[in-house]
């Protein structure tokens, strides 16, 4: 297809006509298509039924070191469910802290503690003048809420196709003290999709923060939420925990994970996993903040999935339900938008998100847009800290919440939206 730009002033005009005919004839349908957040389906739900009934009688709820897990008792979590948790981040057991249901929970937690009694006798972050955080855009909005909360200053950092600028993070972390952590999501990221390289990894391991409380924050959301069961096409990301050791840094990352999608979303487990000396310190602010977490749940999920295996085996399971969904999307995407040079867009290989870049001006109109005909999308400029978007350019798109058939409703929406909003700036451009 001839690329937009480059057809006249009175081509662009007639298929504006012809576009926006289509879409109201769309918006009088009634339509509700909802593409805004990174929910399982009820059928993937679905697919960890079992939990439900690993756990039933007397009987089961003892760990194997005998401990009940109906009382008190244990706050850093029963060991097997440390280990299983352990094994999947590539962390000993004994480096792991299980909690409750969501890691974001634990990220929070981890964010107050540095503000109110600092990062291992550190000066508590209360007590300063500034903080400052980076964040790689466009990046998960959860993180920058949890920073922006806290009136932490957060710091753009460009995302590249090997992660984020680290020519820059480097800079940053070695010249300014007031610079205490940096978010992360190194595999498959949200929304991006993209996977930290090796020398990625490596560099990150290697900082020289000028803080002595610098603190990595990986979030290791999608380490095992591949699109595809062929290993050849799944992404491979260096153990940052290893290669922290390696480079004489162990106490600098913090890895956070769960299973929220990955069992049921509102009832999995979560857990921190980062060096004795971070451990050390952080059980000590749980032994004020609870008696134990929900051992029955982490007993539950050992149960249902005996070890590391049997995770591996679930997420076929979850990826042979979504791939089809995000094949569904990419296809829509090339077939109407492909060659006109109006957008541009993420293959990922596992991850929940397909990323859109439009033209620069552009998101907030389609967002909008695509509202007003029946497709919830997330906010434009969710991806960047405080909602600001420089070029209002960044749409993410989740397609995990629909069917095929109703991606294929819900894409020919957005497409159409995309194809509007860029003739309106290239004929805006013109005037």
């Amino acid at each position: 297809m001839t690329p937009y730009a480059q057809r006249s002033t009175e081509e662009l005009k007639a298929l504006k006509d012809q576009l926006e005919k289509k879409y109201n004839e769309i918006k009088a349908q009634g339509l509700s298509f909802n593409m805004s957040r990174g929910k399982p389906s009820p059928a993937q739900l679905d697919i960890s039924e079992g939990l439900l009934s690993a756990v039933s009688t007397t009987e089961d709820c003892f760990a194997a070191d005998g401990t009940d897990c109906r009382n008190y008792g244990e706050p850093v979590g029963i060991y097997e469910a440390r280990k299983l948790m352990g094994d999947m981040m590539g962390i000993p057991a004994e480096n792991v802290i299980v909690y409750g249901n969501a890691s974001l929970q634990i990220m929070f937690d981890t964010v107050a503690r540095s503000f109110t009694h600092g990062v291992c006798g550190s000066t508590p972050w209360c007590k300063l003048d500034k903080v400052k955080f980076l964040c790689p855009v466009p990046g998960y909005d959860r993180h920058f809420a949890v920073t922006e909360f806290f009136g932490v200053e957060m710091i753009n950092v460009p995302m590249t196709p090997e992660g984020p600028d680290m020519d820059m993070v480097e800079k940053l972390v070695s010249e300014d003290e007031a610079v205490k952590g940096i978010w992360c999501v190194p595999k498959y990221s949200n929304p991006q999709g993209i996977t930290y390289s090796d020398e990625t990894v490596r560099r990150f391991a290697n900082l020289k923060p000028a803080a002595e409380d610098f603190r990595i924050f990986w979030d290791n959301a999608y380490v095992v939420h591949h699109l595809y069961d062929d290993e050849s096409k799944q992404d491979q990301l260096l153990n940052i925990f290893e290669e922290c050791e390696k480079a004489g840094n162990p106490d600098m990352v913090y890895e956070f994970a769960s299973t929220s999608k990955i069992s049921f979303a509102g009832a999995g487990i979560a857990a921190v996993g980062a060096s004795k000396k971070n451990i050390d310190f952080i059980k000590k602010y749980l032994g004020f903040q609870t008696i134990g977490h929900d051992k029955l749940n982490q007993l539950r999920h050992v149960k249902f999935f005996k070890d590391f295996n049997g995770i591996k085996e679930q997420m076929k399971k979850h990826a042979a339900l979504l791939r089809p969904n995000f094949e569904t999307v990419e296809n829509a995407l090339e077939r109407d938008l492909g060659g006109l040079e109006i957008g541009s867009w993420d293959m990922p290989r596992g991850g929940y998100f397909i990323h859109f870049e439009s033209l620069n001006g552009c998101a907030n109109e389609i967002v909008k847009m695509a509202k007003e005909a029946g497709l919830v999308m997330t906010e434009a400029g969710a991806t960047y800290p405080y909602h600001k978007d420089p070029n209002d350019s960044s749409i993410r798109i989740a397609p995990s919440m629909s069917t095929p058939q109703e991606l294929e409703k819900a894409s020919e929406i957005f497409t159409l939206c995309v194809r509007i909003a860029s003739i309106n700036k290239l004929l805006a451009e013109r005037a």
